[in-house]
């Protein structure tokens, strides 16, 4: 290791630990242990995401203004929510408006929920002067294709019967649109598409088909929405928007239950969603003078590989030369894909508790008692604590 005449500067940009923890206090939890095992160590904290839930919390915690107001929730309620803003670019996430952890998935919740309330974070946020939106689209409850986000910037949706309601159950009874009355900054905003599902709209491997399950559709609620879907796609096409069908087989389109979709028939830019993170949290910027950073989610296996933020933190730091290791409650990677990965290693919560059960209630004290571990990663040796609690990989030295 290199001797400096500094103290050791550790960058801790880990995403949430679902059903744990968020990504802010993952990082606190591990500055509160580093700072204990290495008392010069000089620690920043950067809660990052991939472009799903979490999105939110990072720009927020990166410095961006919160706008609160009330929209509607997934199934038509109003709800108490928020978007970040600076200067004329705003930040809006799916999961904190219609996100699937506000409703209990089964097969009525899976016709009925709308993408209505995110249309609407994002007309707020152009009628504040926003000109460029990035929407992150992680963890949604609908599957209606984004009609419901649509509807909300000014979109008629009509049957024979008048007004369509709301939901993908509802998409079948679709005979005409109207995009006439689209919010007209729409015109001159730039639309961010912060995801990294590939997933084409209908089909196989469409939004119904596959994340449909997980939001609580069986077979015959699946035929539904698929139904629903492929109608919208059709009246879209009949009514004469430019590029509806080639849109619904893009990349991205089923993202969020077909939101991917709607962003991409108003113009939407699909970017990888760690990257847009990383970018709006000044990353680039926090790494300078770094000697390590440390990233890490709930789990780490063979899905982390795919756009993933760990993996994307890593090449982030590795382009910069700067090294990372990834901390995590359970790890399914090999060292050879740690390594493939950018990772320099990886320290799990099992590795401190077995009990997975125990290491999910109570991540926040072992991650701290974890923490001591990233010390022999820095490049100046450095003087542990006593023996014992510190470095104990016992439940009740922790």
């Amino acid at each position: 290791m290199t001797t400096t005449d500094r103290a050791p500067r550790v960058l801790l940009a880990p995403d949430k630990f679902k059903g744990s923890l968020s990504a802010g206090e993952v990082a606190a939890h591990l500055a509160a242990g580093l700072r204990r095992a290495v008392p010069d160590v000089v620690t920043d904290e950067l809660p990052v995401a991939d472009g799903g839930e979490g999105t939110l919390e990072a720009a927020l915690a990166a410095g961006c203004t919160p706008v609160d107001l009330v929209a509607t929730g997934p199934l038509g309620e109003p709800v108490a929510t928020r978007y970040a803003r600076r200067g004329t670019t705003a930040v809006v996430e799916m999961a904190a408006v219609s996100g699937l952890a506000m409703v209990r998935p089964g097969r009525a919740t899976a016709l009925a929920a709308t993408s209505r309330g995110l249309g609407e974070l994002v007309a707020h946020a152009l009628d504040a002067g926003a000109r460029e939106i990035v929407v992150g689209v992680g963890g949604s409850a609908s599957t209606d294709g984004g009609a419901g986000m649509l509807a909300a910037l000014g979109a008629r949706l009509t049957s024979g019967a008048g007004d369509v309601a709301d939901g993908g159950g509802h998409l079948h009874e679709i005979t005409d649109v109207d995009l006439a009355g689209l919010h007209p900054a729409l015109a001159e905003t730039e639309i961010v598409l912060a995801s990294d599902v590939d997933n084409p709209l209908l089909g196989e491997h469409g939004a119904a088909a596959v994340y449909g399950p997980q939001k609580g559709a069986d077979p015959a609620t699946l035929a539904e929405l698929e139904l629903g879907l492929a109608t919208w796609v059709d009246v879209l096409a009949t009514v004469g928007v430019t590029g509806a069908r080639d849109h619904a087989a893009a990349a991205g389109a089923g993202a969020a239950g077909g939101v991917g979709f709607a962003c991409l028939l108003l113009g939407a830019v699909r970017r990888p969603g760690v990257e847009e993170v990383l970018a709006l949290t000044g990353f680039a910027d926090r790494l300078v003078g770094v000697d390590l950073v440390v990233t890490g989610e709930g789990s780490l296996d063979a899905q982390s590989l795919h756009g993933k933020t760990p993996v994307g933190v890593a090449a982030a730091a590795a382009a910069a030369g700067v090294p990372a290791v990834a901390v995590c409650g359970r790890s399914g990677l090999t060292a050879a894909q740690a390594a493939a990965a950018g990772l320099g290693a990886v320290h799990a919560l099992t590795d401190v508790e077995p009990d997975v059960g125990r290491c999910i209630a109570e991540a926040g004290p072992l991650l701290e008692s974890l923490a001591p571990r990233l010390a022999d990663h820095l490049p100046t040796p450095v003087a542990l604590h006593a023996a014992g609690a510190e470095t104990s990989t016992s439940w009740e030295h922790a």
